[in-house]
């Protein structure tokens, strides 16, 4: 049932009922009252005029007879008067109402000896007429007073205010009803309805949605509440959200580090075994570059050799520093500082292509909690492969700080990394140069320290249309825990 229906029934339908009984009571109460006063006025006039007139029946005189009934008339409403004898014959009488009692009745108020009032109808016309019996000073009945009061407009006046009472009631009640209807549609059913509305939008999944708070002080309280819930909730859903991207990322870098350990343990064995080899390889390469017989063609191609020597060794070396467990000796170290020094190492490939490059670093300056050397690596891989793409001519360097962390972006207006390239970027061995220009372990070994600082790093497509890479790095201990 509905709460409107349910306030009619339970309260505005039990008031209406009180006070219809209420009403009929008082109306009731009214027309009592109004018969009791008139039935007094009646018996007081008559037990007034029966010693006059008994006087004058007593001296057998027309004359005395006739004034005192016509005294009666003085009263209000007395409409007849009249005087029977022992037989119930009528003596004398003026006005109306002689024939509402028989003569039988009238002697029975002779034999009770006490008076007698009653309502009596004739003619259409409604009389309270009193009997009282009329005796001398000795006691002897000579005969009966009748006296008349017309019951003109008694009972219309108490039916004309009844019915004024209903309509009045009436047009009351349906303007109670009228009253307690809008107001309950304005002020209750209306804002009910649209928080009900919010609430299904919510539950439908737009968790986006707020109550509007106004209204009456329960429903803005109400909706307050609603949205308070709904804030907390939002708040709740990011955690969670921002928990599993964590769970994630955590999985990544697990599975990822499993992977370069493997890699490691593969590197440290392929050390092994080749270690010799190339050694060999090398030393001989170098012994015949110093002969005087080969000719300097033969003598480049020695060079060449002994330089793939070199090359496989620093990519053995570099998969085995990405496999080996490294303990980080971290200081606080200026971002400034960092950066200026990354720059001056990349500088004499920056400017022979004219590339500009452009520092934008929060005030004042941020102090990190790394290792300062493995930053600058970092930054001055990330620099040098911005410099290397192709068509480069501006690289941004840009840091915000917040509370516990600071996120760095270096980007550039190159061609790019394609998007299908992104999740493969960190793993080694992947490259986009052209073969034999890069061994494809830089990345890997800039995600390998950024990890160690308990950070993270991320590729994404820069606002200068090339790529972009995102570094967070905690700026405590406490946030790196």
């Amino acid at each position: 049932m509905r709460l409107r229906n349910l306030i009619i029934l339970t309260v505005i339908v039990p008031l209406f009922v009180i006070l219809v009984v209420f009403s009929l009571v008082a109306i009731k109460s009214l027309e009592d009252n109004v018969r009791s006063k008139l039935q007094t006025e009646v018996e007081i006039i008559t037990r007034a005029l029966s010693t006059s007139l008994s006087y004058a029946v007593a001296r057998d005189s027309a004359t005395p007879l006739e004034e005192a009934l016509q005294s009666a008339f003085s009263f209000h409403r007395i409409y007849g008067a009249y005087v029977f004898d022992p037989q119930g014959r009528e003596v004398y009488g003026l006005g109306l109402g002689k024939d509402l009692f028989t003569p039988e009745e009238i002697q029975q108020v002779i034999e009770t000896d006490d008076m007698h009032s009653s309502y009596r109808q004739q003619e259409g016309w409604t009389y309270y007429s009193a009997l009282t019996p009329l005796r001398t000073q000795d006691g002897t009945v000579l005969g009966v007073l009748q006296v008349n009061r017309l019951n003109t407009g008694i009972e219309n006046y108490t039916g004309f205010i009844s019915i004024v009472a209903v309509l009045v009631f009436v047009i009351g009640a349906a303007g109670i009803v009228f009253s307690i209807w809008w107001g309950f549609r304005h002020y209750i059913e209306r804002p009910l309805n649209r928080l009900l509305r919010v609430m299904l939008l919510v539950e439908d999944g737009d968790r986006s949605q707020r109550a509007t708070a106004d209204g009456p002080t329960e429903y803005r309280r109400l909706a307050s509440g609603l949205n308070g819930m709904l804030d907390a909730m939002a708040e709740k859903d990011r955690d969670i959200d921002a928990r599993q991207r964590r769970e994630i990322e955590l999985e990544k870098r697990l599975r990822k580090s499993k992977k370069l350990a493997e890699l490691g343990v593969l590197a440290a064995g392929v050390a092994h075994e080749i270690g010799a080899p190339l050694t060999v390889i090398n030393g001989q390469a170098q012994r015949l570059a110093r002969r005087d017989t080969i000719g300097d063609d033969e003598r480049a191609r020695l060079g060449r050799i002994r330089g793939e020597v070199e090359r496989i060794v620093d990519i053995v070396r570099q998969l085995m520093e990405l496999g080996r467990q490294h303990n980080v000796e971290k200081g606080h170290q200026a971002l400034d500082q960092l950066i200026i020094s990354a720059s001056e190492l990349v500088e004499e490939e920056l400017e022979p292509r004219n590339i500009h490059l452009d520092i934008d670093l929060p005030t004042p300056t941020p102090h990190l909690l790394v290792n300062g050397q493995q930053i600058v690596q970092v930054l001055t891989n990330l620099l040098r492969n911005a410099a290397q793409a192709p068509q480069v001519s501006h690289i941004r360097v840009r840091a915000q700080a917040h509370s516990e962390e600071l996120t760095l972006w270096v980007e550039d207006d190159g061609p790019g990394i394609p998007a299908s390239h992104h999740h493969q970027v960190f793993d080694p061995f992947f490259t986009t140069k052209p073969v034999g220009q890069g061994s494809g372990l830089g990345l890997s070994m800039v995600h390998r320290i950024i990890n160690d600082h308990g950070g993270t790093i991320g590729v994404f497509d820069s606002a200068l249309g090339g790529a972009g890479f995102e570094i967070t790095l905690p700026l405590s201990e406490t946030a790196s825990a």
